[in-house]
């Protein structure tokens, strides 16, 4: 496995379950960023259709209002212009701002209102072509509204744009990155803690097969010696023709007094 593809650690078992929760978080990470993009997604596509259903909406008005301003200025005989801006001193028609949020993303929304008690425009016209400059207000007012919300929607448009493609970046790089590499620092780990554990026993039988082939050969010398005695005491008992009387054994070694062991090397 090349060194590469995972990170670079001590094989312990530590770092085994530190790798593990790394893993785990990161699983519960790419998780959580999957659903996050799909939820960014699904409201990128409606707001990128209801923007398309505006545009559409904004061409019909706007075509609607030229025609409406040009109706009007045939009924006054002259441009309204010097005469609504001589006449209107403060906006009725306001925009004001609120956020969504959107799967941690903050949209900002244009909302429009009209104030109450404007009544400067409706003196504008009132010699001839009263009503024709009336109805143009109301059909520009309904462009301006659609301006409106056509600008809130490509304000979310590119926000979501930069958010969804910075989301997607980081889960393929969870996905393809940091998952593969903690995987194989894992394997890397448990492999190498099974060859220690192979090596462990394999030092540990080895002393095991020590330890009993000593006691082995101390077993088989003593017998031979207790053979060798009880071979003297009959040689002796034939020659004098006396009975056999009872040999006493050797005294078994006491493997709890003080003594010096030799020291075992795992």
């Amino acid at each position: 496995m090349a060194s590469s593809n995972r990170e670079a650690v001590f094989a312990t078992r530590q770092s085994l379950t530190l790798m593990k929760a790394k893993l785990k978080g990161a699983e519960i990470g790419h998780s959580l960023l999957k659903r996050k993009s799909e939820a960014l997604t699904k409201r990128f596509r409606e707001i990128t259709r209801r923007i398309n259903d505006a545009k559409l909406k904004m061409g019909r008005v706007m075509s609607i209002a030229s025609f409406s301003l040009a109706e009007a200025t045939y009924a006054t005989g002259t441009s309204i212009s010097y005469q609504v801006q001589e006449s209107v001193k403060s906006a009725t028609f306001r925009v004001r701002t609120k956020q969504e949020n959107v799967s941690g993303v903050l949209l900002p929304q244009f909302e429009a209102y009209t104030t109450e008690g404007g009544s400067e425009f409706q003196l504008t016209g009132l010699g001839r072509g009263g009503q024709q400059v009336q109805k143009s207000r109301e059909v520009y007012r309904r462009a301006v509204e659609t301006l409106v919300e056509l600008a809130s929607l490509q304000t979310a448009f590119v926000i979501l744009d930069d958010v969804i493609k910075v989301v997607n970046r980081r889960v393929n790089a969870i996905e393809h990155v940091i998952i593969p590499r903690t995987e194989n620092t894992i394997k890397y780990i448990m492999s190498e803690l099974d060859e220690l554990d192979r090596e462990e026993f394999y030092r540990l039988k080895k002393v095991q097969g020590k330890k009993q082939r000593e006691n082995e050969a101390s077993e088989a010398d003593r017998k031979a010696i207790m053979e060798a005695a009880y071979d003297n005491q009959d040689k002796e008992n034939a020659s004098t023709g006396k009975k056999p009387e009872e040999i006493p054994l050797p005294e078994p070694e006491d493997i709890l007094g003080d003594r010096d062991d030799e020291d075992i090397i795992f």
